[in-house]
């Protein structure tokens, strides 16, 4: 047995309508669980933190082989 899907709107051979398009956004977007804002400060520091770890071992990565082609060229 197939389950309707929610967010399909009616079928129109018009074609585009911004009234429909408009519409189905509405119904998403009131779907949508927007976070607290004391989830959003931690999550978006933990993104911070990560990317900069990254972007540290990235530089150390690259300064070690940098040296290491010295050495040997």
């Amino acid at each position: 047995m197939t389950k309707k899907n929610e967010a399909e709107l009616p079928k129109t051979t018009e074609g585009f309508s911004f009234s429909n398009f408009y519409q189905g956004t509405k119904e998403e977007l009131e779907k949508v669980v927007w976070p607290s804002r004391k989830q959003l400060v931690s999550e978006s520091a933990a993104v911070l933190l990560m990317v900069t770890l990254s972007a540290s071992l990235i530089y150390l990565v690259d300064g070690f082989f940098g040296w290491a082609a010295k050495q040997v060229f």
